[in-house]
């Protein structure tokens, strides 16, 4: 039951402001929310929404980044692709983050492809207009290079963890990072996809998701995983996760 204290307490902070892009669309995602108000009046008319369908590619490795992508339901991976047609997951994207980085230390390119993984929707706004808009928002531009400096933390943290752990600890530590990120015990993603995204073979991921739901933890069903046992399946992943959620607690915008 909430004490006189607590809500006391919840009656004296302060209210986040509700904030929409083109059409009346409430934005959700951190970043974006994490503006002043001054900075994302500025950005507001150049924030287009847009529906992210499953498997929706944002860019292509070397090719030009046309937009950035605010998430602000849903969930991206970025992909590095080999030439023998192998993938393997570096970092996923959320309501916290932004796809298109490089854009914000002003490059056009980058190294990867981003694809929406979980179905979503976001605001996206042009490059140049992005890279113009730094130029006069502090604010945004500090919000960027943090979350920049956040998202190379993630990639170094998964490459070790890819390296260095077993397939049912990193199994556990995707699951835990993904629902972070949609928010819902129910993951719409098969073995085939997490065998991509893991970087190993489907056998060994349907063979670690079967240890995961023998111990109570997954309920693994057609097309999708329900997570049962929270506090059990972050016991079972690596320590990557937790190093990973504390990365993102210091973005410092939740």
């Amino acid at each position: 039951m909430e004490t006189i204290k607590n809500r006391t307490e919840r009656a004296r902070r302060p209210e986040r402001s509700r904030r929409t892009c083109d059409g009346g669309h409430e934005v959700k995602n951190e970043l974006l929310l994490a503006l002043p108000d001054r900075e994302y009046a500025h950005l507001r008319p150049h924030l287009e929404y847009i529906e992210l369908p499953h498997h929706t590619i944002l860019h292509e490795p070397g090719q030009r980044i046309e937009f950035a992508h605010f998430l602000n339901s849903g969930m991206a991976s970025l992909v590095i692709l080999t030439r023998d047609g192998r993938s393997v997951e570096v970092a996923i994207v959320g309501k916290e983050g932004m796809v298109g980085t490089p854009l914000a230390v002003g490059l056009d390119r980058g190294p990867y492809r981003a694809v929406v993984q979980i179905t979503g929707t976001g605001c996206r706004i042009k490059s140049d207009l992005l890279i113009e808009a730094l130029q006069r928002a502090p604010e945004l531009r500090l919000i960027l290079n943090r979350y920049v400096l956040i998202q190379g933390l993630q990639l170094a943290q998964i490459a070790a963890c890819n390296r260095l752990h077993e397939i049912e600890q990193r199994l556990a530590r995707w699951l835990l990072m993904c629902q972070d990120r949609v928010e819902s015990d129910i993951l719409l993603v098969t073995h085939d996809f997490l065998a991509q995204m893991l970087g190993t073979g489907r056998p060994s991921v349907s063979l670690a998701a079967g240890i995961l739901q023998r111990s109570g933890m997954i309920e693994n069903l057609r097309g999708r995983v329900r997570i049962k046992n929270r506090k059990d399946l972050e016991n079972a992943a690596c320590e990557c996760y937790r190093a990973l959620k504390q990365f993102n607690g210091n973005l410092g915008i939740h």
